[in-house]
């Protein structure tokens, strides 16, 4: 794709590519950075799974397409911003030696304070900080991780039946995020822990990740941004030349939209 095919954004937010993980659609993320260009780039954590390193680590040509590609676009003038989370928290050990080593390419840091061109200061953060369970018990994390990959492999085997009967795709575990009161009661938790922190940085809205739920919202006054990410919902943030915030998605498979859509809503 020539560059003037390209769509041209101000800034892209991408987060939880979980490279490294088998059940990541990084094909769909390297023909999405393909079909944009953007002056600024956020990588909004969790987009290597190191998690993974110890148990079921899995990469392919696609992952290595898409490292290959972002550097590409480092090469050609795009600001590359990367927020650790907690699957790729070993970064956080070598923030000032990344910094160092890759002076005038990618900064890393815990959080980012964007500006918008209207004029509006957003908390760029991944979120793990705010979850009790990542937190305080990551044993636990690390056996829901786990459970997470079982239900996506589940997902998938269900969905290779359902194509060969002529069915459309559906995401069970988007339907389970979206009718189990526990996880709406914990996605309720998450998002007043990070609106008090955007509060205490003085910003006006939050960009983050973590909770693999796409959203854009008000908290009160504040202004709720969430990648989602690029294992199901393979959705991004664009922030337009006005300041305006749209969030998109990248699918191949009919009826995830209308999953997303409810997950969005």
């Amino acid at each position: 794709m020539d560059e003037a095919d390209r769509k041209r954004v101000r800034t892209i937010f991408v987060s939880d590519v979980h490279l490294g993980c088998r059940h990541s659609q990084a094909e769909l993320l390297l023909t999405f950075l393909k079909e944009h260009t953007c002056d600024t780039l956020y990588l909004v954590g969790d987009i290597i799974d190191g998690w993974k390193l110890h148990r079921g680590f899995h990469w392919n040509d696609s992952y290595t397409l898409v490292i290959r590609r972002i550097l590409g676009m480092v090469k050609r003038g795009t600001v590359v911003r990367y927020v650790a989370g907690n699957h790729d928290e070993f970064l956080r050990n070598y923030m000032d030696e990344l910094q160092t080593a890759l002076t005038g390419h990618i900064e890393f840091a815990d959080e980012f304070v964007h500006e918008t061109p209207d004029g509006r200061r957003l908390l760029v953060i991944h979120g793990d900080k705010f979850d009790g369970v990542s937190t305080n018990l990551p044993w636990l994390a690390r056996l829901g991780d786990r459970a997470y990959s079982l239900l996506l492999a589940l997902n998938s085997a269900i969905n290779w039946c359902r194509r060969k009967l002529g069915r459309e795709y559906r995401s069970y575990s988007q339907i389970m995020k979206q009718n189990v009161k526990r996880a709406i009661a914990y996605i309720d938790g998450f998002e007043r822990l990070m609106a008090l922190h955007t509060r205490k940085r003085r910003c006006d809205g939050i960009v983050c990740g973590h909770i693999h739920t796409p959203a854009i919202k008000w908290l009160d006054e504040l202004a709720y941004y969430n990648c989602g990410d690029w294992v199901e919902s393979c959705t991004a943030l664009v922030e337009h030349d006005d300041g305006r915030i749209e969030l998109v998605r990248q699918h191949e498979h009919v009826g995830v939209a209308d999953a997303l859509e409810a997950a969005v809503a």
